[in-house]
């Protein structure tokens, strides 16, 4: 049960405000700041505080595999620890993109690595043979673009439009209401030449202002669509993003993003766990590489609503949020003045404070006392916590998944 020290990462569509306050430093920060890093990630391990010094979490797990993620976490993924916890922080859209799974990454891995790729490459997709699933959790309002909607809910918003020269693509749809259809168009506007988009985009555009100000049914979708055109213009990933479920979560919602599914996290700040790895294949909206074949190798286009999670009670104060992926799972727990929750597992834990103060004990260690956005590593072989609060307080728990 030890304090752990964890890393800023600085990307240009952070937020020079949310981590900042989390970690009660000065604000605004000097740079845009977009994740704060728990676990052990070659590129940025989290480093345990003690006594004698800092010591890194990934050197920890190599010395003692078994120890500190437990026997079938350590049989399963060596000394690897599986899950990176993050906070996120976004002032402005992230890019449009999706991630393979665990075949699609180990084959993409191996090809590019028969290839002979340097790891470091502009145009290489796989940096490790994983999966990478991911999950967030809505710490304030939190939107995102995510999963394809229903064919006939994007028919309608654009017909809605009434953009002359889009509506061949619009027809596409209408003729064939399905996950074939979608991959039709969805493959047709990823594909488009620049000319053809930079006639398109300025139509398409103007449709949404009109509707915007109508107020037409589809109001926040066409808002979104002219921020990432005023963000991106001329980006083929602009037109993807109409096809996407428009999505605002509330704090404590989550999503699940398995494999194949196509997002975009716009505004917000959010808890996200995903497999530590750092696989993604981008669709637009970004100045990178963009592999449209590799990428539509890994998309998915299962369509209809995507699921939001308000969490499964498990235990007094304490909620999971369960997921198919076996390389996480994350939980939130919310304590009032009194109240206790123990937590237990077989593998590795790291207990994050989002809001109040807990008081962490497990009868054999020296009692602990966790501020917000400080965060603690838990190893397999340490007894049960007990976590308490003297006032409103929650965490956020992040484990191996137990599939």
């Amino acid at each position: 049960m030890e304090l752990l020290h964890n890393a800023v990462r600085s990307y240009a569509w952070g937020s020079r405000t949310a981590i900042a306050e989390l970690l009660g430093r000065e604000v605004p920060a000097p740079h845009p700041e977009a994740e704060l890093w728990m676990g052990a990630h070659p590129g940025d391990p989290s480093r345990v505080l003690r006594p004698d010094g800092h010591r890194s979490l990934l050197e920890l797990l190599a010395e003692d595999p078994a120890g500190q993620l437990g026997e079938r976490c350590a049989q399963r993924w060596g000394s690897r620890l599986p899950f990176l916890l993050k906070v996120l922080a976004a002032d402005e859209p992230l890019s449009l993109q999706a991630h393979p799974s665990a075949q699609q990454a180990a084959l993409g891995f191996a090809a590019e690595e028969a290839a002979g790729l340097a790891m470091d490459s502009s145009v290489r997709n796989y940096k490790d043979p994983s999966a990478k699933p991911e999950l967030v959790c809505a710490l304030t309002e939190f939107h995102a673009l995510a999963g394809f909607r229903a064919p006939e809910r994007t028919v309608a918003m654009l017909r809605a439009l009434e953009a002359p020269d889009f509506a061949p693509y619009t027809e596409l749809l209408a003729a064939q209401p399905d996950e074939d259809g979608l991959r039709a168009l969805f493959t047709t506007l990823i594909t488009l030449p620049q000319t053809a988009l930079d006639a398109l985009m300025p139509q398409v555009l103007d449709a949404c202002v009109l509707h915007v100000k109508e107020r037409g049914e589809f109001d926040l979708e066409c808002r979104t669509v002219l921020e990432l055109g005023e963000a991106y213009p001329g980006d083929a990933g602009v037109l993807a993003a109409m096809l996407l479920n428009r999505l605002v979560l509330k704090p404590g919602e989550a999503i699940h993003l398995p494999a194949g599914n196509l997002h975009a996290y716009l505004h917000g700040t959010g808890v996200e766990i995903l497999a530590n790895s750092d696989n993604v294949l981008r669709c637009g909206l970004t100045p990178k590489h963009v592999d449209v074949p590799e990428l539509m190798r890994v998309l998915d286009f299962t369509c209809g609503d995507m699921p939001v999670q308000t969490g499964v009670p498990t235990a007094p104060g304490l909620w999971t949020y369960p997921t198919p992926s076996p390389e996480f799972e994350l939980s939130r727990l919310e304590l009032t003045g009194g109240d206790e929750v123990r937590v237990d597992h077989e593998g590795p834990q790291i207990l994050l404070v989002t809001s109040g103060r807990a008081h962490l004990s497990n009868g054999r260690d020296e009692p602990l006392v966790v501020g917000r956005g400080q965060s603690v590593w838990l190893p397999a072989s340490d007894p049960a916590v007990a976590v308490t609060a003297d006032a409103p307080t929650r965490l956020f728990r992040a484990t191996a998944g137990t599939v």
